[in-house]
């Protein structure tokens, strides 16, 4: 019985990192298909990072209805339902979101383009937030964090995977002798079958014999937080509304989307800074390390994001290469690709070693994850011996990572900086430079979410749960941070509008450093504290 129980276990691990592949493959892919469509629709810059928006905003929106549908019946939904009930809820959501791409594509119509990528993002949030305390209870809780760094680094090969077979479905290889006719219709198939792998996936969870996760956490009541939360949806309205607002105004679309940029993050200022006469209200965000998260999360994802979602349109300029959208795939699977190798480094702590052997691999996986991405490139035609220098960056890292000595607050505060360097330095070049220096921002951002996120829920004592949720919540972040460099790009050039992204980096920067004094001040020593498992 003990034996077929490890298996059953090992089967639903292995079943549950699928889906952790798809989302992946699905976010690396806006990418390519980004500029596809900015060229296809004939849009601006800022219109076409409304893919990224509604596809974050689908995450945003999805964790946000639990959240209030939990609080209001004072029962956690997704408990109740059961966590393998939720992530084949999800599978099938993002099925019909992938089926619904179908009718859209013929429709010529951007906007149904738009709800799919909602729809599927919906159904991958619901996912997530089942999936990851499932892997951790599949298993002794001390090898929970292994379990989810695995995860993570199949999540990583979804996301090196989906530039590169996008790019394939869409303009065919380097090597085809006859350039391949493009049509939006090429990504029919694709859909068609990221569909058939969702409901495939769901039926084996549902004929498949998995052990009842559930969880004895009480909710706790809040009401405080629901203001800043409400306020923050209005803020993501404003930039869906940013378009039909300037038509029907005359005033200019920027105007909307900066405004709501400004409303959010004057509701987590407001949450930071009020007075908490009855701080139990406030629930987890009576605790000032929590509220300087949210932004920290906020402005990681929107950064990460941000950064490849316009990589694009600056490689289509004419100091940058002038590449067609057929052949950016190198580089934009290159920038996920390095968020994986900053991953398999950082995951090598997890596993009981000797001193010796873990300074061995943290040289040596880098360069191996490296060599998995040239392989991957190389397949499809691509001359990948211009991405050979890119080591360099990598080295960089590696002695970035010796530096943080796999402290949270340090670690996030060197890589921090190296990815505001790396953007200034990309601003101020051209050429391969500057493409490269933008691109190792992936490896800056590759191991910030585990350090911000043990860094914001320490010391939330019985709203640890609930800080985790409102952390989740801010992957707003790559909903709104790209159409803000889109709308700026549109004003002053793609290439100084990645001074957004240094923004960013430099904000990460002032949290580590904030932070550290902040649970200083509660009697917590910022040294002791453990990175939390990957996103």
């Amino acid at each position: 019985m003990e034996q077929q129980s490890k298996k059953n276990y090992g089967t639903a691990l292995y079943t549950i990192i699928t889906v952790f592949f798809f989302w992946g493959f699905v976010a690396a892919s806006n990418g390519i298909f980004i500029p596809f469509c900015k060229a296809h629709f004939n849009l601006t810059q800022f219109e076409s990072q409304l893919i990224d928006f509604t596809f974050y905003g689908g995450y945003f929106i999805g964790s946000l209805l639990l959240y209030f549908a939990s609080q209001a019946s004072k029962v956690d939904i997704l408990n109740k339902i059961g966590y393998k009930k939720g992530i084949i809820a999800g599978l099938l959501i993002s099925a019909v979101g992938a089926l619904i791409m179908i009718p859209a594509v013929h429709s010529g119509s951007f906007i149904f383009i738009l709800f799919t990528f909602f729809v599927i993002a919906l159904g991958f949030s619901l996912q997530q937030t089942a999936a990851n305390p499932f892997v951790v209870a599949l298993g002794a809780p001390e090898s929970g964090t292994h379990r989810l760094n695995l995860a993570g680094g199949i999540n990583n090969l979804g996301g090196l995977m989906g530039p590169v077979i996008v790019s394939v479905v869409l303009f065919g290889t380097a090597n085809d002798a006859i350039p391949k006719a493009v049509e939006i219709s090429s990504i029919n198939n694709l859909y068609l079958i990221l569909a058939g792998l969702f409901i495939a996936v769901a039926i084996f969870f549902a004929l498949s014999k998995l052990p009842k996760v559930t969880s004895d956490e009480k909710i706790e009541a809040s009401p405080k937080p629901n203001g800043p939360l409400v306020v923050m949806i209005l803020g993501f309205l404003l930039v869906a509304a940013a378009g039909p607002l300037a038509h029907g105004t005359g005033i200019p679309s920027y105007v909307f989307v900066y405004s709501a940029l400004a409303i959010i993050l004057g509701a987590l200022l407001y949450a930071y800074t009020v007075k908490k006469d009855n701080p139990e209200k406030w629930g987890a965000m009576q605790y000032p390390q929590l509220v300087l998260g949210m932004l920290a999360i906020f402005m990681y994802v929107g950064t990460e994001v941000t950064i490849q979602s316009n990589l694009g349109a600056l490689l289509n300029l004419k100091e940058f290469g002038g590449l067609a959208e057929s052949e950016i795939k190198q580089y934009i699977s290159l920038y996920w690709g390095s968020m994986m190798i900053g991953r398999w480094t950082g995951a090598i702590s997890a596993f009981s070693m000797s001193k010796t052997l873990r300074n061995i691999l943290t040289v040596v996986v880098p360069f191996v994850a490296f060599g998995v991405i040239l392989v991957v490139n190389h397949f499809t035609g691509t001359d990948v011996g211009n991405l050979y220098v890119y080591g360099i960056c990598i080295a960089v890292m590696i002695v970035a990572f010796y530096l943080g000595q796999e402290k949270p607050a340090k670690t996030l505060a060197i890589f921090g900086t190296l990815g505001a360097i790396s953007m200034v330095i990309g601003l101020l070049t051209t050429g391969h430079i500057s493409i490269f220096a933008f691109v190792s921002g992936g490896l800056c951002c590759s191991i910030m979410w585990p350090s911000i996120f043990a860094l914001s829920i320490t010391g939330l004592k019985k709203y640890t749960s609930q800080g985790s949720s409102f952390l989740i919540m801010m992957i707003l972040g790559g909903a709104i941070i790209p159409p803000i460099q889109g709308e700026l790009a549109d004003t002053i050039g793609i290439h100084s509008s990645y001074i957004v992204p240094a923004i960013g980096f430099a904000y990460l920067v002032f949290f580590a450093w904030r932070v550290s004094a902040v649970l200083k001040s509660q009697g917590i020593n910022v040294e002791n504290i453990e990175s939390e498992g990957g996103h």
